[in-house]
C-alpha cells in the first residue's frame, strides 16, 4: 500500500464484495477521496455528493414542521443524513442500512462523517433491510409514521443492487411503504439515470403529488458537468 491509494475495509457480504478505498487524485492536487465498490458496482465517492446533499434538502424544504421525524435508507458515506442533520427542524433521523459493515465504518471513524454522524444524539443507525421494514406493518419502528423518508440504496427505479427490491417500485410495494409517512410526508429518492417518466407516473398513482428534479454538478475528473435525478413525493395532507 501507498499513501496514494489504500484499501481501508474489504468484506464479503449477501449482496457481493464490499471495499472501502482512499486514494489521491493527483490531477486535482491530491486531493483526498473515498469510495465504495460493491461487486463490480461503484456505489459512491465522497467527490461527489451534490445529488445526495440535494436528496435532503429539497425534500427537507417541503416541510413546514418544527420538529421533523426522518428516515434516511441506505448510509453510504453519510452525505443525505448529515445534510439532513443540518436542518435544525429535524427532531430525529433513523438511518437503515442492510450492510453492517457500512455502519462499522462510521463507529470506526474511518470515513469522513463518522464523527460528525456518531456525535449528534438525533442520529441513529439501524442495522436492517429498508425494503422488508417498507413492506411490513410495523415499518420503521413499531409502526411509527415519519415526517420524511429519503432514499438512496439502487442506482435507479430500474437498475438495482438486488433483485428482491424490485417489489417496492410498484404501485403496490409503493402504497404499502407511504402507510409509513405522515399526512403531508414527503418521500424523496436519489436515482443515477435521467427522469424516468413512468416512473414518475407510478409515483402519482400513489401519491398526491410527484415529480422529478434534476440536480447538476461539475465533475473535475472530466471537466465537465454530471447529473442525477432526485424523485420527490407527497401524501394527501390531513383532511
Amino acid at each position: 500500500m501507498t499513501r496514494m491509494f489504500e484499501e481501508l475495509d474489504y468484506q464479503k457480504t449477501p449482496m457481493g464484495e464490499l471495499i472501502l478505498r482512499r486514494r489521491l487524485v493527483p490531477t486535482l492536487g491530491n486531493r483526498e477521496i473515498f469510495e465504495v465498490k460493491l461487486g463490480e458496482e461503484f456505489l459512491m465517492s465522497s467527490l461527489f455528493h451534490a445529488a445526495e446533499d440535494a436528496l435532503a434538502d429539497l425534500a427537507l424544504a417541503e416541510l413546514d414542521a418544527r420538529e421533523l421525524d426522518v428516515v434516511v435508507g441506505g448510509l453510504g458515506l453519510g452525505y443525505t443524513a448529515a445534510a439532513a442533520l443540518a436542518h435544525a427542524s429535524v427532531r430525529s433521523l433513523q438511518v437503515v442500512e442492510t450492510l453492517e459493515p457500512v455502519i462499522r465504518w462510521h463507529l470506526r471513524g474511518l470515513v469522513p462523517l463518522g464523527a460528525k454522524l456518531t456525535s449528534d444524539p438525533r442520529c441513529h443507525f439501524v442495522h436492517g433491510d429498508f425494503f422488508a421494514r417498507a413492506g411490513s406493518p410495523a415499518g420503521f419502528e413499531s409502526g411509527r409514521r415519519f415526517h420524511a423518508v429519503l432514499l438512496d440504496i439502487d442506482h435507479s427505479p430500474t437498475f438495482l443492487l438486488h433483485a428482491r427490491h424490485a417489489a417496492f417500485y410498484t404501485p403496490d410495494g409503493l402504497r404499502a411503504f407511504a402507510r409509513h409517512l405522515l399526512p403531508g410526508g414527503v418521500f424523496s429518492m436519489w436515482s443515477d439515470d435521467p427522469p424516468d417518466r413512468s416512473f414518475v407516473r407510478t409515483l402519482k398513482s400513489v401519491f398526491v403529488q410527484a415529480r422529478s428534479h434534476v440536480v447538476r454538478f461539475r465533475n473535475p475528473l472530466l471537466d465537465g458537468e454530471a447529473s442525477a435525478t432526485v424523485y420527490l413525493a407527497r401524501t394527501a395532507p390531513e383532511a
